[in-house]
């Protein structure tokens, strides 16, 4: 649906040139809704706004439903109204003199995408449907709650039947409950119109919950680009796992095949590591368990991958415990459904050998620089 090839986009500055985005290349499939993912200055809503024909790329060529919409070579520039898409933005943008159904009507009667005048009607009918809004269709758009003003934003995108959605930010304006009731909408609305949406968002959590595939975007650079459980589960670099979440990192060495050494002693991991390799060692708070006994600091002796560990502190959050643990003279942090019952606080922790994530010791984690 979208091919994305060689992509530059350069702005000046007072004090030289910003490269938002470094020749870029990505595909998103057909009824696909794909999430791109970044702290602020990341590109990537430069890069949506490319795709969007609301900037002009200095490089490269966009692609969209096999239409050539951008290019430099040859020279190729399709103006955005001409692009048949629809874009939902941060601010709800509607019109506060008139009414949620007139709000939706006005781009189908108007716009470059107009439609008869006989189906205008149909048309928004259908798409407050879609949003369930019908009762609110002759209210004054002004008068409805934020999460309604989106939907009616929705609406308006989704009723000119466009094959191909951009949404930038959309929620970032809701408070969580309502964030969280409009993103379900979102998804909803996508699998049952069949579209693409290029979605984009900085929050984490929000991009795992609707995606389909999710890219990960730093300093104009795709530092990775997969499913979410992928993206969670296997990043490809510590950057990427740290904006995915918190992780617990140690330094440590490569000992033989399977076996790395740590300050909190000998791990198995798994992948193939070469002996003496320095090494990044991290697994997640949720990895980490609660083990019987007494750990022996070695990987066939006792429970595997366990730890001695002191309790620091914890805090209930309903469906379960965060705590701090001492570890010698480190601390970790993890999360579990309940916390062993021992006045002083000992306990033995473990993780599981697939859970340990290992990347060369120069990939150590940036996620302030996202």
């Amino acid at each position: 649906m979208i091919s994305i090839r060689r992509l530059q986009k350069r702005f000046e500055v007072s004090n030289g040139v910003v490269a938002a985005i470094k020749s870029l290349d990505l595909e998103i499939a057909e009824g696909e809704l794909f999430v791109i993912v970044g702290a602020s200055g990341s590109g990537k809503t430069t890069l949506l706004r490319c795709i969007a024909g609301l900037e002009s790329p200095n490089g490269g060529e966009i692609r969209i439903a096999g239409q050539v919409v951008s290019s430099d070579d040859p020279p190729v520039w399709v103006p955005p109204q001409q692009r048949k898409l629809g874009m939902v933005f941060q601010s709800y943008a509607v019109w506060p003199h008139l009414t949620v159904s007139q709000n939706i009507a006005l781009p189908l009667a108007e716009g470059s995408q107009r439609v008869p005048r006989g189906e205008v009607a149909q048309r928004v009918k259908e798409a407050l449907r879609l949003v369930q809004l019908e009762e609110q269709a002759d209210r004054s758009a002004t008068l409805l709650s934020g999460g309604q003003q989106q939907r009616v934003a929705l609406a308006r995108a989704v009723a000119v039947n466009s094959s191909l959605l951009l949404m930038d930010e959309p929620l970032s304006n809701l408070d969580a409950r309502l964030r969280e009731e409009v993103r379900g909408k979102i998804r909803e609305l996508a699998k049952q119109l069949g579209s693409t949406v290029l979605y984009v968002t900085h929050d984490q959590v929000e991009a795992m919950a609707i995606a389909d595939k999710i890219a990960v975007m730093q300093a104009g650079e795709l530092m990775q680009v997969g499913a979410p459980y992928e993206i969670y589960h296997k990043p490809n670099c510590a950057d990427v796992a740290e904006f995915f979440g918190s992780v617990n990192w140690f330094d440590g060495e490569i000992l033989e095949a399977g076996i790395a050494a740590s300050p909190l002693g000998r791990f198995r991991i798994e992948g193939t590591h070469k002996s003496g390799e320095k090494i990044l060692l991290g697994f997640r708070p949720e990895c980490l368990q609660f083990a019987s006994g007494t750990a022996k600091g070695k990987p066939n002796g006792g429970d595997a991958n366990a730890f001695e560990a002191r309790i620091r502190s914890s805090t209930f959050l309903g469906d379960q415990f965060v705590f701090t643990a001492d570890t010698g003279d480190r601390q970790i942090i993890g999360k579990n459904r309940a916390l062993p019952r021992r006045s002083d606080g000992g306990v033995t922790l473990k993780v599981a050998p697939g859970d340990i994530m290992v990347f060369p010791a120069r990939m150590a984690p940036s996620v302030e620089n996202l």
